[in-house]
């Protein structure tokens, strides 16, 4: 078999089992089988999938470094579990960042970008009409539309803020309240216009309509309680 190829044609080395199990883990996180708060045993989670406790303590030091699992003292791994204010604040940053990031890809991103932006969102449609439009793409990294933003604004100190440090954080918050009524197709509307002004090369459009992008979002999470924000997200999904 011949290894994969990334986008600038070199080669992919194939996953590890580290890696394997970082992805099992990191999808139990995001689908709410492995809740808030709950406590990750080393011993309990390996046997569970069925690894050696080697590659099980890989993983989750990734996942800690990614910021999806807390450590403490005496109290061990744990899953991450944000406060109402913690994730209103992380919206606020994301807002600031991500606009200003929308206005520098207006100046820096190429023709070849936009266009895949394009082809990106009508794959995103495409999927939100078979989900009936219950829920919105749910893919990372280069499938991800705000991903593509920061990793072309130009500027690599926010693209690593963006893509690397706090990445997989705010992508579990983004998607654990993404799919209340009608807001996964207002999402991809918001998405277009803001691809529009991209197009157009107007950063201070393209920053006004990502911070009310992000805003609308945050308004939806202000309207949850302590309770609902706390709740694996199959159930925070339930509220609008």
């Amino acid at each position: 078999m011949r290894p994969a190829l990334a986008a600038n044609g070199s080669s992919i080395p194939p996953p590890t089992l580290s890696d394997q199990v970082l992805e099992t883990l990191q999808a139990a996180i995001d689908e709410g089988e492995l809740e808030p708060e709950q406590r990750l045993r080393e011993p309990v989670l390996s046997k569970r999938i069925g690894v050696r406790r080697g590659p099980m303590r890989e993983a989750l030091r990734r996942l800690e470094s990614r910021r999806l699992i807390t450590t403490a003292p005496n109290t061990g791994a744990r899953v991450v579990a944000l406060s109402k204010t913690q994730l209103l604040a992380l919206y606020d940053v994301r807002e600031a960042l991500e606009g200003m990031t929308c206005r520098l890809a207006a100046e820096n991103i190429s023709e070849e970008d936009l266009a895949g932006l394009s082809t990106l969102l009508d794959q995103h449609e495409t999927e939100l009409e078979r989900q009936d439009g219950r829920d919105y793409f749910r893919q990372e990294g280069d499938l991800d539309f705000h991903f593509r933003i920061a990793m072309a604004c130009g500027n690599s100190m926010l693209s690593t803020i963006l893509c690397t440090d706090h990445y997989q954080l705010m992508r579990l918050y983004r998607y654990k309240f993404s799919a209340s009524p009608g807001r996964p197709a207002r999402a991809l509307r918001e998405h277009r216009r803001i691809l529009e002004a991209l197009y157009e090369r107007d950063g201070e459009l393209a920053e006004i309509l990502m911070r009310r992008h992000i805003r609308h979002a945050r308004d939806n999470v202000a309207t949850l309680t302590e309770a609902d924000v706390e709740t694996p997200a199959a159930n925070a999904r339930n509220h609008p």
